[in-house]
């Protein structure tokens, strides 16, 4: 239900207020390339995607845990992944959220990275590298998150990630 503002004599009903009251909902995003080459698909992962709005705020979370049969895509030329925004209209290059990149290989915290999502189109939103490892080790991948950056990820490994942000009133 789209956002209108307040206006003089407009009275409280059920649809104005559910226009202002966000309730979390599901929603499946569509998982892409920043090329649309070397498209990745989830097959068995388990993701976890909700999402409420406010008024012209959107507050998501996203949590995916690749699986088997999870194909990430041919990677390489920074062609970073892309994922669906359960609303559109973000304002482009506007940061968007925070979250980590977990690799399942390797022990306690060690595999971890901080991530940013940033929207990059009006539908659309990237994760991007913007830590080293916590052990100090430099990540080389030009916070690029694709097939093999900013390791060659495998079942197990996960993204999980919050935010929000504005969409057109």
């Amino acid at each position: 239900m789209p956002y209108e503002p307040w206006q003089p004599g407009m009275k409280i009903t059920a649809n104005r207020l559910a226009s202002i009251s966000p309730t979390w909902q599901d929603w499946t995003p569509v998982w892409t390339t920043s090329t649309g080459n070397n498209t990745p698909s989830f097959g068995n992962a388990t993701i976890i995607a909700r999402y409420a709005q406010s008024a012209t705020t959107v507050f998501w979370r996203l949590d995916i845990q690749f699986g088997s049969s999870t194909s990430f895509g041919g990677g390489g030329a920074s062609d970073n992944w892309r994922f669906s925004m359960p609303v559109s209209g973000g304002v482009i290059s506007q940061i968007c959220g925070h979250g980590e990149a977990s690799d399942a290989s390797v022990a306690s915290t060690m595999g971890r990275l901080v991530l940013r999502a940033r929207v990059t189109t009006a539908t659309t939103f990237e994760f991007e590298v913007s830590s080293g490892q916590p052990n100090g080790t430099a990540i080389s991948s030009s916070g690029v998150i694709d097939a093999v950056s900013p390791w060659t990820w495998a079942t197990s490994d996960a993204l999980r990630a919050a935010g929000q942000y504005e969409v057109a009133a």
